[in-house]
């Protein structure tokens, strides 16, 4: 397979308070970042610029709906998806890494350390042997959905950073936990959502497969993440 990488189009980036949703002509990547940690705010969809780019701004840690949109289900689209996923999980191994160093709860460094675990292994063994295996033309660099005449286009460093939803989680003080919790639980919606566009429309069973872990493992994660801010701040939902 030849695949001939372009050079991105020409976008300006929405930026929002608290997520940034990318999109280009002819089909779109929406990728989250900024999420606030202590800030609760209904859903607000804007309408899209010039660019054909749309937004989407909510609180972090509320029951959400997140559209993570990796392109048509063409002959590129798994490997959009393995370096969408494979940057998600850096993010998610950072922040996990974060709590094991400040968090003084046992409960949240054995979460953490089965984040980092478990997301390693999918990127490291996983997705990234995929990658090298089924797109060996594909280089190194990661890449994005381009539109309906640019099958794949190189990620910019803005996108690349947004996809990692990596987000401050400030000093080892007492909303440590929260703030924390409030990250991950956000993080882990757009890594469902991912999946849920991998399993209706990924053609390889390795893909699907995967993608039905991360949902129903990181689904499980959520909800004791949620029993624990009830129990130890009495926020719900």
């Amino acid at each position: 397979m030849d695949i001939k990488f372009m050079q991105p189009m020409k976008t300006s980036w929405l930026a929002l308070t608290l997520v940034a949703i990318a999109s280009t002509t002819g089909g779109f990547l929406t990728a989250c970042s900024g999420v606030s940690s202590n800030v609760s705010q209904a859903p607000n969809t804007t309408a899209p610029n010039a660019d054909g780019m749309q937004g989407m701004e909510h609180g972090s840690g509320m029951n959400h709906s997140m559209a993570m949109d990796l392109g048509p289900a063409d002959a590129y689209y798994d490997l959009g998806f393995i370096d969408a996923m494979r940057l998600h999980h850096r993010g998610a191994i950072a922040m996990a890494e974060e709590a094991q160093q400040k968090s003084q709860r046992s409960e949240i460094k054995q979460l953490a350390g089965n984040i980092i675990e478990t997301q390693s292994r999918e990127e490291n063994e996983l997705l990234r042997k995929w990658r090298q295996a089924w797109y060996p033309e594909a280089g190194d660099e990661f890449v994005t959905y381009g539109g309906e005449v640019k099958p794949v286009v190189p990620m910019s460093e803005q996108q690349k950073q947004s996809m990692t939803m990596l987000e401050d989680l400030g000093s080892a003080d007492a909303q440590f936990n929260l703030r924390f919790m409030n990250a991950m639980i956000a993080h882990h919606e757009g890594a469902i959502s991912m999946a849920q566009d991998a399993l209706s429309k990924s053609e390889r069973p390795e893909i699907k497969e995967l993608a039905q872990e991360i949902a129903t493992s990181q689904q499980a994660e959520i909800e004791q993440m949620k029993q624990w801010r009830t129990a130890w701040y009495k926020q719900r939902g």
